[in-house]
């Protein structure tokens, strides 16, 4: 009879692995079979999951440098003085920059009545002098500011021998209608005129136009004191006006003596320019 052996071998008894059927999940998601790990890796006795592979960072681009902001365009370019009587492309681009601050006028290169009136609109909402010349500042405001002549540039102004021999011309041209006889309204060369007729006539002689009344002359120019006032400028008394001819001198139409004359300046006279 066979009899069992219950005696087992000496030393640490061995356990029989068992499957129970079932997965078992490990750290990082591996599977667990029993005590084997599948797919991952013992260090130090702990399970540890695969570092993931890192996804491929696309290459970042640097920004592009901002673009330098433009400089904004002068509305103005010339230094010459802007005034009723002006014409030319220089009264074209104030028009133009008067209509972008909300004039309606039109670009036609002429500086007249509604361009006077739009300048001395745009001066009293600027808090600049109200004289509807369009002078340095007046210039300087419709350019934003900018300096006529450009970044780090100044344009200068008219020089002072330009304008003496542009004033001596305008009395030259004064004095070729002395002994015409005087006529109010009239503006007949070699025949007869009025104050204003008069220094119209002579101031176009050096290419500047100015309105035909004494009252329109005076609103369109600067006024100046005698110690300021050139041969060339206008001496101004109420209703009368005439050519200074330098000195105490002035080359006018007047009724009294009923000619176009030149003689000794009269009275508390003020004085305007053009210049």
């Amino acid at each position: 009879m066979a009899t069992s052996n219950s005696h087992r071998a000496p030393g640490r008894a061995i356990t029989p692995l068992r499957h129970s059927g079932r997965a078992l999940r490990g750290t990082g998601g591996a599977a667990v079979l029993g005590t084997v790990l599948l797919g991952s890796a013992f260090a130090g006795g702990t399970a540890q999951a695969a570092p993931a592979v890192p996804a491929s960072t696309p290459a970042v681009a640097s920004p592009a440098a901002a673009p330098a902001a433009p400089t904004p365009a002068k509305a103005l370019h010339s230094s010459k003085k802007l005034r009723w009587g002006s014409q030319g492309s220089s009264v074209e681009k104030l028009q133009s920059a008067l209509n972008k601050e909300g004039a309606s006028l039109a670009v036609d290169g002429k500086f007249g009545k509604l361009t006077h009136g739009a300048v001395k609109d745009y001066q009293r909402d600027n808090g600049l002098q109200v004289d509807g010349v369009v002078g340095p500042e007046t210039r300087g405001s419709l350019n934003g500011g900018a300096s006529v002549g450009g970044a780090g540039t100044s344009v200068p102004t008219q020089g002072a021998s330009s304008s003496s021999s542009s004033g001596e011309a305008i009395v030259d041209a004064a004095r070729t209608q002395i002994g015409a006889s005087y006529s109010w309204g009239s503006s007949k060369p070699g025949v007869s005129f009025d104050c204003s007729g008069l220094t119209q006539y002579a101031y176009k002689q050096v290419g500047i136009d100015l309105p035909r009344t004494s009252g329109q002359q005076v609103a369109a120019a600067t006024q100046i004191s005698k110690s300021e006032a050139q041969p060339g400028d206008i001496v101004v008394w109420p209703g009368h006006m005439g050519i200074y001819a330098g000195g105490d001198k002035v080359v006018d139409a007047g009724r009294s003596p009923g000619a176009v004359t030149e003689r000794t300046i009269w009275g508390n006279p003020t004085f305007i320019t053009f210049r």
